[in-house]
C-alpha cells in the first residue's frame, strides 16, 4: 500500500511538472513566425529559442551560415574574460589605442575610418590609453569596431575559436577584425549560424563558459546594449534584454538573453539575411520577439 502511494504521488509530481512545460504553447508560437517568415520574399530568416528554466525550445533554419557581422562580437568578449581568469592580463590593465591592424591576408598594415564606425569614444582616444574593460564595454554596447579590432588582436581570433568549439559552437567563424578589406575580398570572412549564437547566449546565462562572477559582468554589459530596435522594441521596458546586434549590408541580427522575471530567463537568436531595407529586417525580429515575449508572458506572468 505504502508503494503504491509513492507511486500515485509520483505520477502526480510528473503530471505537475509536465502541465507546467506544456504551459509555452511551442508548436503554436513556432507555426505563427514561420507564417510570418513566408509572407517575406527571397529573404533566410533563422530563429533559435529556448525557455531555460523549462527546456522549451525550437528551431528554424538554424543551421544556415551567414555572416555574423557584429555579432561575433560576444564570442570575443568571452574570450576576453577567459584569458583574464588565465591570469593572461588584468580587465584593468590599460592598453595603447592604435589606428594600426595587421591584414589576416598578408600582415599589411590597415586602419579604420571613423565614418564607417558606430562609435567616436575609443577614436578620441588615439595615442592615449584605455582599459580592457572599457574596450570591452565601447565593443558590445555601442559596437565599436575599433575596440574589436583592438581586442582580437590582444586575444587572437585561433583562440576565440578555440573557445567556441569548446562549447560545441563548431561552425561559428571568428577569423578577423573589422574591415580588413583585403581579407574581405578573398571571402575570408567571420560567420555564424543561429544555433551556434543561440550556444554562445546560452552558456553565458548559464554561466558555464567562465566564472559565474565573470559571466554576471558579461550580462552586466550586453543588457547595457544602446541597440534596441530588434529584439527589445516591444517588450516591456522593465524586462532586462541582454542582447548584442549585428548590421551590415542585407544582413541583420539580433541575439539575446530576455529574463522574463529574475529567476525565469529565455534565449532568443534572429539572423536575417537578403532584406534590401534595414528597416524592415529589424520590423521582422522585432515581430518575432514580440510573438514570443507575449506567449511566455501568458503563460508565466
Amino acid at each position: 500500500m505504502h508503494q503504491l502511494i509513492l507511486i500515485l504521488l509520483g505520477g502526480a509530481m510528473l503530471m505537475s511538472f509536465s502541465c507546467a512545460q506544456s504551459k509555452f504553447k511551442v508548436e503554436q508560437v513556432k507555426q505563427k513566425i514561420e507564417n510570418i517568415i513566408a509572407e517575406v520574399d527571397n529573404v533566410t530568416v533563422a530563429v533559435a529559442f529556448e525557455d531555460l528554466k523549462t527546456g522549451d525550445h525550437f528551431f528554424i533554419n538554424e543551421k544556415i551560415q551567414m555572416h555574423a557581422a557584429s555579432t561575433m562580437k560576444t564570442p570575443v568578449m568571452i574570450e576576453v574574460f577567459k584569458q583574464a581568469e588565465e591570469g593572461r592580463f588584468n580587465l584593468s590593465d590599460s592598453v595603447e589605442i592604435k589606428n594600426e591592424f595587421k591584414s589576416i591576408v598578408d600582415g599589411s598594415i590597415f586602419s579604420l575610418d571613423f565614418e564607417d564606425d558606430s562609435d567616436d569614444v575609443v577614436y578620441q582616444r588615439i595615442g592615449q590609453k584605455m582599459s580592457i574593460l572599457d574596450l570591452v564595454t565601447q565593443m558590445i554596447t555601442v559596437s565599436s569596431n575599433f575596440a574589436t579590432n583592438i581586442l582580437i588582436e590582444l586575444v587572437g581570433a585561433e583562440d576565440v575559436m578555440k573557445t567556441m568549439k569548446s562549447i560545441e559552437a563548431e561552425n561559428i567563424q571568428v577569423l578577423r577584425g573589422v574591415e580588413d578589406m583585403k581579407a574581405y575580398n578573398q571571402g575570408l570572412n567571420n560567420t555564424t549560424d543561429a544555433f551556434d549564437l543561440y550556444l554562445v547566449m546560452k552558456v553565458i546565462a548559464q554561466r558555464k563558459v567562465v566564472s559565474e562572477k565573470s559571466c554576471n559582468q558579461m550580462i552586466a554589459i550586453l543588457s547595457q546594449q544602446q541597440f534596441r530596435e530588434k529584439i527589445p522594441r516591444y517588450l516591456p521596458p522593465a524586462i532586462q534584454v541582454a542582447n548584442k546586434t549585428g548590421r551590415i549590408t542585407g544582413i541583420d541580427h539580433d541575439s539575446a538573453i530576455i529574463y522574463l522575471t529574475s529567476s525565469h530567463a529565455y534565449v532568443l537568436v534572429v539572423l536575417t539575411q537578403g532584406f534590401d531595407d534595414h528597416q524592415a529586417a529589424q520590423d521582422v525580429i522585432a515581430t518575432i520577439s514580440e510573438i514570443i515575449y507575449n506567449a511566455m508572458a501568458d503563460a508565466y506572468l
